[in-house]
Formats: C-alpha cells, sequence, structure tokens
C-alpha cells in the first residue's frame, strides 16, 4: 500500500439542475465565496489552469495547480489535473435526480507536500478526516448558494473559461 496516495469519493444531492450546478462548480474562481476551506483560487489567463490553495481542521494550507484535463471532458463532467503539493486528478460528475442533481466527487492524489509524506502512517486518519471536513463545508456551501438562486431551475450557464 502506498501510504501517500489517496482516493476520495463523495456524493451530494443538491437542489437545481445539473447545468446550474455545473455552472457554479465551473467557475473555480468563485469557490471561496461558498465554500470555506478554499482559501484562493487565482486563475492563469489561460484560462485552462490556476492555484488555489485550501485549509481545512488541520494546521496547514495546501498549494495546488489546476488543469482542465483535455480529452477528458464529457457532458455533466467536469475534470482536472492536479500538480503541487497534490499530484493527480479530480472529477465532478453532475446528473439529474428527481427535482434536483447528485453530484458526485473522485480525487485520486499522491501527496507531494514533504512534511505530509513524512507523517504518512500516523498521519492518515487525520488527514482523511480533514479531506471529509472540508468536503462537508463545500456540500453545505453549495446547497445554500443554490438554494438561494431564484427560479425553477436556477441558474443556468454554459461553458465558463476558468478552472
Amino acid at each position: 500500500m502506498d501510504w501517500c496516495r489517496y482516493r476520495f469519493h463523495s456524493r451530494w444531492d443538491l437542489p437545481g439542475t445539473p447545468a446550474a450546478v455545473l455552472a457554479v462548480l465551473q467557475r473555480a474562481e468563485e469557490y471561496p465565496r461558498w465554500w470555506r476551506q478554499v482559501r484562493a483560487v487565482v486563475p492563469a489567463p489561460d484560462g485552462r489552469t490556476g492555484e488555489a490553495r485550501f485549509r481545512s481542521l488541520l494546521p496547514y494550507t495546501l498549494t495546488v495547480t489546476l488543469s482542465r484535463a483535455p480529452g477528458r471532458q464529457a457532458p455533466g463532467v467536469l475534470e482536472v489535473d492536479l500538480g503541487g503539493d497534490l499530484e493527480g486528478w479530480a472529477r465532478w460528475t453532475l446528473v439529474a435526480r428527481g427535482a434536483g442533481t447528485r453530484v458526485l466527487f473522485d480525487q485520486v492524489v499522491d501527496v507531494r507536500r514533504p512534511a505530509m509524506r513524512r507523517l504518512a502512517v500516523p498521519g492518515r486518519p487525520f488527514f482523511r478526516l480533514n479531506h471529509r471536513w472540508m468536503m462537508r463545508g463545500g456540500r453545505r456551501g453549495l446547497r445554500a448558494l443554490l438554494a438561494a438562486e431564484p427560479g425553477p431551475g436556477r441558474r443556468s450557464g454554459g461553458e465558463h473559461g476558468t478552472v
């Protein structure tokens, strides 16, 4: 077992159509507005890459580069490659579920931050808890944002040029 590799899966049931939810998820630079564990997302001028900083329960901030995964995009799917403190990929998959949307988040990453690698074995349960807490905050924030949006389909939107 590689103690520095993590596989995460989360499921969020949210109000709004898949198009409305995807429109929010495509605007990564706005994540800090509704997801307090995402401290900053700074898109690069090319619109396909950027940098993000995260901090959850544990006293460290992770910095990752994000880049759209070319050729791995499909309707209802948003996937990025990750580099920096975490290396791997993350994917949002959205499907209609009743009047709302089921969002599946999948992530496979290798920890590259040296201090976290040194603490890989004893820290693993804490790192997993930290991630779970972060995802809980994201679900709550996005749910509140979507519930506040006007209209029966909530916001709808197409492609946005940011990570």
